[in-house]
């Protein structure tokens, strides 16, 4: 808490400081009809750092939901991963696809 003068009289007002939880950004896959499913399990645990039971119901909600939620971060670390996902994708010949959602 902090104390200031906030007019010539003397008078002190309590001034209460609200923090605030930084923005989270979702990573989100997306289904494609190439990428194989193996892979995106692989994309999960390595890049995203998922055990193998959760890289697997992932990757099914990315197949048969259209999408999947890989987790949620700083808008920095949600792009790196984003593009990191992107760039193990084309070097593989998938056109895998991930994209950022703000929670």
């Amino acid at each position: 808490m902090t104390r200031q003068p906030t007019t010539d009289h003397g008078v002190l007002e309590e001034t209460r400081l609200k923090t605030r939880k930084p923005t989270r950004f979702k990573v989100i896959l997306l289904n494609d009809d190439y990428t194989t499913m193996e892979f995106v399990v692989q994309v999960l645990e390595s890049i995203f750092h998922k055990t193998p039971s959760e890289a697997y119901r992932i990757m099914m909600q990315v197949h048969t939901e259209g999408r999947g939620i890989c987790g949620a971060y700083s808008h920095e670390v949600a792009e790196t991963k984003v593009a990191t996902t992107s760039d193990l994708a084309r070097r593989e010949g998938f056109p895998l696809q991930a994209m950022i959602e703000e929670e």
